[in-house]
């Protein structure tokens, strides 16, 4: 039964993305707000949902283990897996905007995580009140930079786009789906985890990152695919800032997490990860096939790292 499930969750993931991106790239085109925008606000939130049911649900029954090994986790994968797999499909260009300012917003938001995680050995209430402070500070200055987009965009060619009831629907079936699905292919997924004995660590920071991660690694890829590649980007970073901040700040604020040594280390390796992809696209302000090979295989050596400590 739990191979079934976690069959059903895919299918719900792939259409659930599929329909998100249709939905949600028409409304950046009909209110001219650049896809980047979308895919760091409404589609990060959206493919982030799994994450922010998982880890809360996981600190409030007090396995911390789970709740912060899984937005480590699923950080780590977005990055390397996801903007990896989406750069061997095509080439990933990179803003200037964005190496500026998401992107190091992004990596300082894992430095904050490292340090409270060491100064204190976990995330307090007080921390996780900082971390959703700062994350609806990040949220109102998007929503800001988004107005100004609007503003200040010119006469465009005009574009066919999806008539607005269809926009919400195609936007609100897609986040249904993809939650849904991500959910189904977590539950199954460690059930059949557990049955093999596997600490809870290992999980968060496997068969759980890469099942809530499903539909960042869907959703961009599907971006991607059909030459929104600003989208596939934005929803990797703004998911990565959305795990730190908002994730783990809901969670520190409703039940404190202790942390181990272990999960100190995997941010150091996200923060690492982090300025290497920052380093390859900022040479050529792209991402190109190679260095996404590069990532894939970055990222397997890590695999076999955590499965081996």
């Amino acid at each position: 039964m739990d191979y079934f499930l976690l069959m059903a969750g895919f299918v719900l993931l792939i259409k659930g993305a599929d329909l998100f991106v249709d939905g949600s790239s028409s409304v950046a085109k009909r209110m001219r707000v650049p896809t980047l925008i979308i895919g760091m606000t409404i589609v990060a939130m959206g493919t982030s949902a799994p994450e922010l049911a998982v880890s809360t649900a996981a600190s409030l029954k007090g396995d911390n283990a789970i709740a912060i090994s899984n937005a480590v986790g699923s950080n780590i994968f977005n990055l390397m897996v996801v903007c990896g797999a989406c750069a061997l499909f095509k080439p990933l260009t990179v803003k200037m905007s964005t190496l500026k300012v998401e992107f190091p917003i992004s990596i300082l938001a894992a430095v904050l995580l490292l340090g409270m995680g060491y100064l204190g050995m976990g995330i307090g209430r007080v921390d996780g009140a900082i971390l959703t402070a700062l994350f609806i500070a990040f949220l109102a200055w998007m929503v800001i930079s988004a107005r100004k987009a609007r503003a200040t965009a010119g006469e465009e060619e005009e574009i066919k786009v999806l008539p607005v009831w269809k926009c919400i629907l195609f936007i609100v079936v897609g986040i249904a789906a993809v939650v849904w699905g991500g959910n189904l292919v977590v539950d199954s997924a460690s059930a059949i985890a557990l049955n093999f004995g596997l600490e809870p660590t290992l999980i968060g920071l496997t068969i759980v990152a890469f099942g809530t991660s499903l539909p960042e690694l869907v959703t961009s890829l599907v971006a991607a695919k059909k030459g929104d590649v600003d989208m596939a980007l934005g929803n990797v970073i703004g998911s990565n800032i959305f795990n730190i901040l908002l994730i783990l700040g809901v969670a520190g604020s409703l039940s404190p997490m202790s942390m181990t040594m272990e999960n100190l280390v995997d941010i150091v390796v996200l923060i690492v990860m982090s300025v290497l992809v920052l380093i390859f696209a900022g040479v050529k302000k792209s991402i190109n096939r190679m260095e996404g090979a590069i990532m894939l295989m970055m990222y397997a050596a890590y695999m076999v790292y955590i499965c081996v400590r």
